[in-house]
């Protein structure tokens, strides 16, 4: 079984994703601005056939520019973080770390960006799910924005929480406050998003209203959170993994890592058996 949320055939998303095609196109740059003191909004301009071939928990593998100060030589992966045919935008948060994300924060309106995707897993949600929960910091939110457009779409009720060092680097409140979801923002400033104060509200929901499906990326210590709420209620959960690509399609095997699958441990691609996983198949680091 690959994945608690995507092995019944109930399964909203069976039959609805289209056959694994990846697009590598040169798209232009709409703007590129910052949200707040650490992180960027990258919006791009593609076309229809593309963005109706993206899921939340997908990734693109970007191109990134040569610049005088940097000359990247392999993409950069990149979780989508909005994909809106009907604006004919693609979107990606990303906050500036190293060479990659510096010659990507040089984009200006006009130029170009080669993108190869969508590629990877993406997050299921499941038939009879219908309270939702997602818990993320930093840009673990970008990740998990897109679910909140599916779990609208499907009709389903999401509480985001969402973590950050302090209020000022807290990101997507109002966005996923427009599509309807329950916000609870917690940061380290407020001592409010240590893992205790997390398990205690978590726990708090799904004594009250009920939590059907978690969903999680990144953070270690949230994923042995999420790993030990899900085993002791019985609910399902996916996390989205993190990790260093070069092709991005599988062939290189760069991405591999461990994971607990059928009593055992086995080494599975990050880019082609994910990014998404099973949240109880997932190893800590």
């Amino acid at each position: 079984m690959r994945n608690s949320l995507t092995s019944e055939p109930t399964n909203e998303n069976v039959g609805t994703v289209p056959p694994p095609v990846a697009y590598e196109r040169n798209l232009s740059v709409k703007s590129n601005s910052a949200v707040n003191g650490e992180y960027q909004n990258l919006v791009l301009d593609a076309p229809r056939d593309l963005l109706e071939r993206c899921r939340a928990g997908q990734f693109f593998h970007l191109l990134c520019p040569a610049t005088e100060l940097d000359a990247p030589y392999l993409r950069r992966p990149m979780s989508i973080y909005g994909f809106f045919p009907e604006k004919g935008e693609l979107q990606f948060l990303y906050k500036v770390t190293g060479s990659g994300t510096r010659a990507l924060s040089t984009l200006r309106s006009g130029h170009t960006l080669n993108v190869l995707g969508p590629l990877g897993v993406p997050f299921t949600i499941p038939h009879k799910a219908e309270r939702l929960l997602l818990v993320a910091r930093g840009v673990g939110l970008a990740t998990l924005a897109p679910l909140a457009l599916e779990a609208r779409r499907l009709g389903r009720h999401l509480t985001a929480i969402c973590s950050a060092r302090n209020p000022g680097l807290l990101m997507s409140l109002e966005y996923f406050e427009s599509l309807g979801a329950d916000v609870i923002p917690v940061t380290d400033a407020e001592n409010t998003s240590d893992p205790s104060n997390l398990e205690r509200i978590i726990e708090a929901l799904i004594a009250g209203p009920g939590v059907d499906a978690l969903y999680t990326c990144g953070s270690n210590r949230l994923l042995k959170l999420i790993q030990h709420l899900g085993e002791r209620h019985a609910i399902p959960g996916e996390i989205a993994l993190e990790q260093q690509m070069a092709c991005g399609l599988g062939m290189c095997h760069c991405c591999v890592r461990a994971f607990r699958r059928d009593g055992e441990i086995v080494n599975l691609r990050v880019c082609r058996e994910g990014p998404v996983f099973d949240i109880q198949e997932a190893l800590a680091w």
